[in-house]
């Protein structure tokens, strides 16, 4: 078996010249076929919105298209949708990595589609009357899966099959399938397929090639509308000459119509800036990855570290960060981060002059130590300084200090204080959370301390900027600045609070350098009100606060606290929950409420910010799976086992179901008490829909899910992140040749290097070593590819015409 994963990495930049040309208040919906997953916050009076906002998401189901929507928003009527970009799954390779200005196209109900439909088609031939042969097409449509919410509900789908040509449209419809995304049909039709061209009882049937060559069966799928007009979902076309007298069946994308209104005037709508990153992984067992998993793993322990596997993937790869994020990833994974960031930055160390620019620049160090403190540092973040930046973003005070952009009213010693309050507060929460600094982050300070203090013995500084230009510089500082990006606020600050959060990781950074600088950097600031701002401070008492902060954060003694620690907050939005009790007419309903999970609790509430309506604490919590649609007839529902009733909620769309799921369950791995076996469906009518029990506390009738990692700051699939290295070595292929070739010619030849050549960019230290090296990792690349087109060749022998 392999595994197909795959996910986005987007960032909604800005829209221009959008219709209509007057001010209006637009936001924009991302969308996986007709299935909204994200939407930005809402630009106020603009033509051209700036949405500046970033999301990444694994993809839960097979899609078709990619799509954005602009709308125009309404107060009283509903939101008016002024155009969109779509882009096929099979072209987003050609957009990936890159920013593009896409132009906008008109909303068409006709191309509006999503979801596929499972067809088995068949030619009889049958002998009539008189001897003679004719065909006929049997037509048996099973079912359909993935079809499109109608107005936030399931539809109510029926298809039309239809078997049309040059000079005859023949149509049967189905019957109508009430509030289902995914319709059982199981109906079949018979179509006559070839005629007689003189037709009489004495004459034999004649056949006419030319005939089926022009047939096609298409198949449009329809929501019944009742009173209103029926709408469009989707259809596919199959031509019956590639039948011949075969049979087969397969699944089939719906797709939009050919004919659909098409606007001659798509340059009037606008268009869109978008930067897509899109990824898809086909992970293989995790056996055949061992020699390549191996091979990276003892990176940490090869000399010089420039020989090692993780390190020449650096080299060869144009950006540094495609190759760091993987690796960072692999590394945590298997508890060998910290002796590899320690053996690269003693690298970095080396071309290192001055005591002053240490772990500055965009190193392989840096970049590592940087990706490693987004993964193991974010609930660090939320813990030190979500709260803070809530204030700061819910209740902004007005805190513009630059005389140039004071607007008119602005009281600049007024907005002097709401700036200290704030940068107070915000350092005040930075050097008390030590306790909370989780303790790999605090064995790589260490490490990279130490490193320093050897490599500059006589600066006594030193070993506190190698922390600080971290911890403040590249970790708070930036966080600060852009709280959406670290998932501390949902959106992009507005423009003002943006300012006001530039000025306080402004400050931020200075008072986390005064710790380990022997003069005041006052004199450096490019700004005179900077300056001004700073003179306010006691230098001597915010210095004595970052060196205990850095003295904590940078020693490898245990500093957890003795079990009353604060619980950390995992993740909450808003959710439909199924009512406990009865309604008045007795059947039970569904209600919006504001779901929390934390590291000790899973709660809802009525609204957010109220107190909890219900709460299951995380060690009560038995399993946490998906619940058939069939159920309640809604879509991306999953089920909480707890001892008392299941706990049935709705996410809003397929992704937020996916990620409740996973971080439910990380956080409920180690529970002792967690169930092998539940139940696919729901108990109702005095039975399990599943498997017809009519006892409630019967057993479960299909196996937990327990492929999910059990710890909740870390999730990582270390067979993917090799997938992916594998896939970075592939592609530079070529560069790893070059570098062999450059080692043989280092090995060959003593003298001294010319003037700049091929192999100048990389670095070879010890050319044997890193050739020998270089051959391992050709030699599992190679092998590794050759399991991967076995693997294709199989899929492809496999699949059916028409299948996905």
């Amino acid at each position: 078996p392999c595994n197909i994963y795959s996910n986005f990495f987007l960032f909604t930049d800005d829209a221009k010249h959008l219709v209509p040309n007057k001010m209006r208040d637009f936001f924009c919906t991302i969308n996986l076929d007709q299935e909204e997953v994200f939407r930005t916050q809402v630009v106020e009076k603009s033509l051209s919105p700036y949405f500046g906002e970033e999301f990444y998401f694994e993809i839960p189901r097979t899609f078709q298209w990619l799509s954005f929507y602009i709308y125009d928003k309404s107060v009283l009527q509903k939101d008016l949708r002024i155009g969109k970009v779509s882009i096929k799954k099979e072209d987003l390779c050609n957009y990936t990595g890159k920013e593009n200005w896409f132009m906008l196209q008109p909303v068409d109900s006709n191309s509006e589609v999503q979801g596929k439909v499972h067809l088995e088609l068949k030619l009889n031939e049958l002998i009539t009357d008189n001897g003679s042969v004719c065909q006929q097409l049997v037509v048996h449509i099973k079912e359909c899966h993935g079809l499109p919410l109608i107005n936030g509900q399931n539809c109510d789908p029926y298809a039309t099959v239809s078997l049309v040509g040059p000079s005859r449209n023949d149509q049967k419809k189905t019957k109508v399938k009430k509030k289902t995304s995914n319709p059982q049909f199981n109906e079949t039709f018979y179509f006559e397929v070839t005629r007689s061209s003189s037709y009489t009882k004495k004459s034999q049937f004649q056949v006419e090639e030319e005939d089926i060559e022009k047939l096609e069966v298409r198949v449009d799928l329809w929501n019944n509308g009742n009173l209103v007009q029926d709408i469009f979902l989707g259809e596919i076309k199959v031509p019956v000459k590639v039948l011949r007298n075969d049979s087969f069946q397969a699944w089939y994308l719906l797709q939009p119509r050919e004919n659909g209104n098409k606007s001659s005037k798509t340059d009037d709508l606008g268009s869109l800036r978008l930067n897509i990153c899109y990824t898809e992984d086909c992970v293989l067992p995790s056996e055949y990855y061992t020699s390549l998993r191996n091979l990276l793993l003892k990176s940490a322990d090869v000399q010089p570290i420039s020989a090692s596997a993780a390190y020449i993937l650096s080299e060869v790869c144009r950006d540094k960060y495609d190759a760091v994020l993987p690796l960072v990833r692999l590394l945590l994974h298997h508890h060998k981060l910290v002796p590899f960031v320690a053996a690269v930055a003693e690298l970095d160390l080396k071309d290192t002059q001055e005591a002053n620019t240490i772990f500055r620049g965009n190193s392989l160090a840096t970049r590592c130590v940087d990706e490693m403190m987004k993964i193991v540092g974010k609930h660090y973040l939320k813990v030190t300084l979500k709260p803070v930046i809530d204030e700061i973003c819910e209740s902004p005070k007005p805190c513009e200090i630059d005389p140039i952009k004071l607007r008119e009213g602005d009281n600049v010693e007024i907005n002097m204080e709401n700036l200290r309050y704030y940068v107070d507060k915000v350092f005040r929460e930075i050097v008390r959370s030590s306790i909370s600094c989780p303790t790999l982050m605090c064995d790589v300070f260490y490490s990279l301390r130490h490193l320093a203090a050897k490599r500059f013995p006589n600066d006594p500084h030193v070993q506190y900027s190698a922390v600080s230009s971290f911890v403040f510089l590249r970790f708070f500082a930036v966080a600060v600045v852009s709280p959406h990006t670290f998932h501390l606020r949902p959106h992009h600050p507005d423009a003002q609070t943006s300012r006001t959060l530039t000025l306080i990781s402004k400050a931020i950074q200075t008072l986390g350098s005064w710790g380990s600088l022997t003069k005041s950097k006052l004199s450096s600031f490019k700004e005179t009100f900077m300056c001004e701002f700073f003179k306010t401070f006691q230098e001597e008492k915010f210095t004595e606060s970052v060196k205990k902060f850095l003295d904590d954060v940078s020693s490898t003694e245990s500093k957890e606290p003795s079990g009353v620690s604060e619980p950390v907050h995992l993740k909450e939005g808003e959710m439909y929950k199924r009512a406990q009790g009865r309604t008045r007419i007795g059947k039970k309903n569904f209600k919006k409420r504001w779901f929390c999970l934390t590291s000790r609790e899973f709660t809802y509430h009525k609204q957010q910010d109220k107190e909890p309506i219900f709460t299951i604490p995380i060690k009560n919590i038995l399993a946490v799976e998906k619940l058939d649609e069939s159920s309640f007839n809604k879509k991306n529902m999953f089920q909480v086992l707890h001892g008392e009733k299941p706990l049935y909620i709705q996410a809003n769309n397929c992704v937020e179901a996916s990620e409740w799921i996973e971080a439910l369950c990380r956080v409920t791995r180690c529970n002792q008490k967690r169930l092998s076996f539940y139940h696919p469906s729901a108990f109702l009518n005095g039975n399990w829909l599943c498997c017809k029990a009519t006892t409630e506390s019967t057993e479960g009738c299909a196996r937990c899910t327990a492929d999910v990692p059990a710890d909740t700051q870390i999730e990582i699939d270390g067979d993917r992140e090799t997938e992916r290295i594998y896939s970075l070595f592939t592609i530079n292929r070529s560069k790893l040749q070059k570098l062999e070739e450059a080692c043989g010619s280092i090995a060959v030849y003593q003298g001294p290097r010319k003037e700049p050549d091929d192999y100048s960019n990389f670095t070879i230290e010890d050319s044997v070593a890193t050739f020998h090296t270089l051959q391992q990792i050709i030699d599992t690349v190679e092998k590794l590819s050759e399991s991967h087109e076995k693997y294709q060749q199989k899929r492809s022998s496999s699949a059916r015409y028409g299948s996905e």
